[in-house]
């Protein structure tokens, strides 16, 4: 249930979504001083959320600094989080946004930081219809040149919470002992830290896919509206909320 409604209400996180609902709203309203208001309240969410300089600045404090692994430490496992693929309509895999995550695991990998990959994601889909996104990266990872027996997958997992779950059976059922390296995107790690966490892992977390860079300042950059940032704060919205919520329902 939790999952299922995450899903459905996953598109209201989204400033673009905001004003379709309120531009709908103000085309079937009949009371002009209704109307005004919507108007003006679309004028903000439009200046605020196109504005660079806001979305950049929240999301560089939301983000944790890169970590830097001192030289000659190795780590047993690393895991690596899925949502960085996806499938087509006739099931050929195909890497998303957030492939990053890949190319760190497979760089730490091949420079002996870490000893195995342990890749954890089913499929977020609310129709549950694609293959696991674990089996497209085991592939890829193997086509890498990274041996097969030192790649773990979880298949079963949905979200966050259910990668940390399913991931602490397999360790604890094959007796491989930590310490482990946690890979997943910066904007995604704060949520991803607390909830590997609270489900005993020991780890050192390692961010990835920095969404936002700190910049020399160019006032082009940042203050000039920028219509993508309503799409890309959903992102960000949906880990700050995700994080909350994690930690109303005891799973953070």
């Amino acid at each position: 249930m939790f999952f299922i409604l995450s899903k459905v209400l996953f598109f209201l996180l989204f400033p673009f979504s905001w004003v379709i609902i309120l531009w709908i709203w103000m085309l079937l309203s009949k009371l002009e001083k209704r109307k005004r208001i919507l108007r003006n309240v679309i004028l903000v969410i439009f200046i605020v959320f196109t504005n660079p300089f806001i979305y950049s600045m929240l999301v560089l404090a939301w983000q944790p600094m890169p970590v830097a692994i001192p030289a000659g430490k190795t780590y047993n496992a690393g895991i690596v989080l899925g949502g960085m693929a996806g499938f087509d309509k006739n099931g050929r895999g195909h890497f998303g946004n957030n492939s990053d995550r890949f190319i760190q695991t497979a760089n730490l990998y091949h420079q002996g930081v870490i000893k195995k990959i342990i890749i954890t994601g089913g499929t977020g889909s609310l129709s549950q219809r694609e293959p696991p996104e674990a089996f497209f990266l085991q592939k890829a990872f193997i086509d890498n040149g990274i041996p097969a027996g030192d790649i773990i997958i979880e298949t079963r997992s949905r979200n966050t919470y259910e990668n940390a779950i399913f991931t602490k059976r397999i360790i604890d059922s094959i007796h491989l002992a930590p310490p482990y390296v946690l890979i997943t995107s910066s904007l995604h790690m704060r949520r991803s830290e607390q909830v590997f966490k609270k489900a005993g892992f020991q780890y050192i977390p390692f961010p990835c896919d920095y969404k936002v860079v700190p910049l020399g300042f160019a006032p082009g950059d940042y203050f000039l509206p920028n219509a993508g940032l309503l799409n890309d704060w959903g992102g960000f919205l949906k880990e700050m909320i995700g994080l909350a919520v994690y930690k109303l329902t005891g799973k953070a």
